[in-house]
């Protein structure tokens, strides 16, 4: 197993950020553009509707990113594909034996750490993040063998967790020296190195990459988005039966109303409506709060990138602000 600076080094990211695989938003565009401008591109197995489309989806991307590094003659960061391995998912091994035979870089595994798939993929030498919410979960990854951890903390857009990602990131890295990627929250470059400060690899980015162009998001969905705080944000089990957090104007446009948030289980809010209500359920994070456009994905690292570096000169003057004190004399 590699350890962790190799992968890191093999990832050849010009910023130390993973665009998270989202639910019909991540297409072959939005995960073309995010390598291209050097960061991971990911999307989920699942939003091809087949084992057959999501192979074809592969091969394309594979083939685009090789034909742009001949054209530069150097490479660029890889893309991943997001496998839901549970039992729920009748394609699993279906779509890992894809995964297997093109030889997909990097694997997101969600709602189950399996070590037949983490063998599966070491086979060929390619990486698994996994996602996880707590340590009970985190403990179970790591003895599956995975490369890196995700941690999805509280305010991430999804499925999130409930901790805080100071201690839980100073808790995992005392469990696990491989890679970990931090999620929840983060969509500015200052935010992506706070996480960096705080001991996370990398910065696993979503709901700001929703409101891209290349996004296959609604627009109404995108506007949303940028004209949202914190406080449109509602984390409820309404929607799934499982805690996620979901825009509030989509889940009552839904019909699922303020009166249901607080449910444990799923809402009922009718068989009738149910299809057209799954359309325009929208997810995303408490970042929100600070997306204020909708830009090329290209335009949007850039930035990110700009604001990474200016985060970095600011915590610099800081330390100047704040010199190490001499070492004691007796």
């Amino acid at each position: 197993m590699k350890n962790r600076q190799e992968i890191l080094a093999g990832l050849h990211l010009d910023i130390p950020v993973v665009v998270s695989p989202m639910f019909i938003v991540s297409q072959q565009q939005l995960v073309l553009e995010s390598c291209k401008h050097g960061t991971l591109g990911t999307f989920p197995a699942l939003n091809n509707r087949t084992t057959e489309g999501f192979e074809q989806w592969v091969v394309e991307i594979k083939e685009e990113l090789a034909a742009e590094e001949r054209r530069r003659g150097k490479p660029l960061p890889p893309f991943g594909v997001n496998l839901i391995v549970h039992k729920t998912n009748p394609r699993v091994q279906a779509d890992l034996e894809v995964i297997v035979r093109q030889q997909v870089p990097v694997v997101i595994t969600s709602l189950g750490a399996a070590k037949e798939v983490v063998d599966a993929v070491h086979s060929y030498g390619g990486l698994v993040f996994h996602d996880v919410t707590n340590t009970y979960h985190a403990q179970k990854a790591i003895d599956a063998g995975v490369d890196g951890l995700i941690l999805v903390c509280a305010g991430a857009g999804g499925h999130a967790g409930t901790l805080n990602p100071i201690p839980f990131v100073t808790e995992i890295r005392g469990m696990f020296d491989g890679i970990i990627l931090l999620a929840g929250g983060l969509s500015t470059g200052r935010d992506i190195a706070t996480a960096l400060q705080m001991g996370a690899d990398l910065a696993y980015m979503g709901t700001r990459f929703i409101s891209t162009r290349e996004a296959v998001a609604d627009q109404a969905y995108k506007d949303m988005i940028v004209e949202a705080g914190t406080r449109d944000i509602v984390y409820t089990a309404s929607v799934s039966g499982i805690p996620a957090n979901w825009m509030a104007a989509s889940l009552e446009a839904a019909g699922i109303t303020r009166e249901m948030w607080d449910q444990k289980g799923k809402a009922d809010f009718g068989a009738e409506h149910e299809a057209k209500a799954w359309k325009n359920l929208w997810s995303a994070g408490q970042g929100v709060a600070t997306i204020q456009d909708t830009l090329p994905a290209g335009a949007l690292i850039s930035r990110l990138k700009e604001e990474l570096n200016e985060a970095i000169a600011e915590q610099a003057r800081l330390l100047n602000k704040f010199p190490a004190s001499p070492p004691a004399t007796e």
